[in-house]
């Protein structure tokens, strides 16, 4: 293995002492030596391929530099789209981010929260899954950092930074209602996750304050586990019948990806069959026949606010940040007037 190169070997090719080596790689303020020194030094740096040691900077500084992410599912766009914009983020205060995907099984959670514990990390951000609380509970008692990204828990006073997702829905629900649209269904996952509950709770109330009587047959909960097959028997049982909906709300992208093909394969015209509308944009929406209007969640603010949260943090962890950011409704021909 070859030779690492030291502060020492930079320092006697430029003909410096090793101090001042050290404080100009170290981003320390150079109005004390001449800018062309400083050039100097991390050119001959550079071409020396010189790596600082993190260790020893960790044990200095008693941090790493780190920080760990759990995302719900990597292979969503909301959650790829999301880590990209928080390592971006991080990058420009000089961390680096370790992700991890739950999968929404908290086993997998509370294991990548252990192993990101383990690898030191200054703090963490969450996506949790349902069934956290005590986990969540556990690294508040023991003083660690973290901050909450989408999703939360009412009952834990803990840093969040999420969608409004009662008022994005009601957003979604009244544009469909001023639309002309009266018989509106939607498809949600079946959980107790508070985002997803006050998703459906928004749906309720815009109806109730149109004063549109609800039919329970308009509203279908899916299964995590089996939601590919259950949909397809939603959108089936939604758009069957004497009095089938007008239209459709999904909760997710998710499951609005899922929730087209059947749409599609029914024959049904978008939107003068059946409107279209969901939460969260993807770029397969793109692929359907009939642009779909979608609420329009801020990840950038999401992903940005919530790291400076956590680096702000991570010196004190005394104060609580709890914020819920409005949706944008973006109206596309799903949704044309009647």
């Amino acid at each position: 293995m070859a030779k690492k190169t030291s502060l020492k070997d930079i320092a006697q090719e430029v003909g410096v002492s090793t101090a001042l080596v050290s404080y100009v790689l170290n981003n320390k303020k150079e109005n004390k030596i001449s800018k062309q020194v400083a050039q100097k030094i991390r050119a001959v740096a550079k071409a020396l391929n010189y790596r600082p040691n993190q260790i020893a900077k960790s044990l200095k500084t008693n941090k790493t530099f780190t920080l760990g992410l759990v995302v719900a599912d990597i292979s969503n766009p909301f959650s790829s789209s999301l880590t990209r914009i928080i390592e971006d983020e991080a990058d420009q205060q000089q961390y680096t981010v370790l992700v991890g995907s739950s999968d929404e099984q908290p086993q997998k959670a509370r294991k990548l929260i252990e192993t990101l514990l383990n690898r030191q990390v200054d703090g963490l951000l969450i996506v949790p899954t349902e069934g956290m609380e005590k986990q969540l509970a556990d690294l508040q008692k023991q003083g660690v950092p973290f901050v909450l990204i989408d999703r939360y828990f009412p009952d834990l006073k803990t840093n969040y930074v999420a969608l409004d997702n009662y008022g994005a829905i009601y957003k979604a629900t009244q544009h469909l209602i001023d639309s002309g649209y009266r018989r509106i269904g939607m498809i949600t996952f079946q959980t107790t996750l508070y985002t997803i509950t006050e998703r459906k709770r928004g749906y309720l109330e815009a109806l109730k304050a149109n004063n549109i009587t609800f039919s329970k047959s308009w509203l279908k909960e899916v299964r995590r586990a089996t939601y590919k097959t259950d949909i397809e028997k939603a959108v089936r049982e939604l758009l069957g019948g004497k009095n089938p909906v007008e239209a459709i709300l999904f909760a997710s992208n998710t499951l609005a990806l899922f929730g087209l093909k059947p749409i599609k394969e029914l024959q049904k015209r978008v939107p003068d069959d059946v409107a279209i509308i969901t939460l969260d944009q993807a770029d397969a929406y793109d692929l359907f026949h009939t642009p779909v209007t979608y609420i329009r969640q801020p990840l950038p603010e999401m992903g940005q606010l919530a790291t400076r949260i956590l680096l702000e943090s991570i010196p004190k962890n005394n104060a609580i940040t709890q914020t819920n950011l409005d949706g944008e409704l973006v109206i596309r021909a799903s949704t044309r007037s009647t």
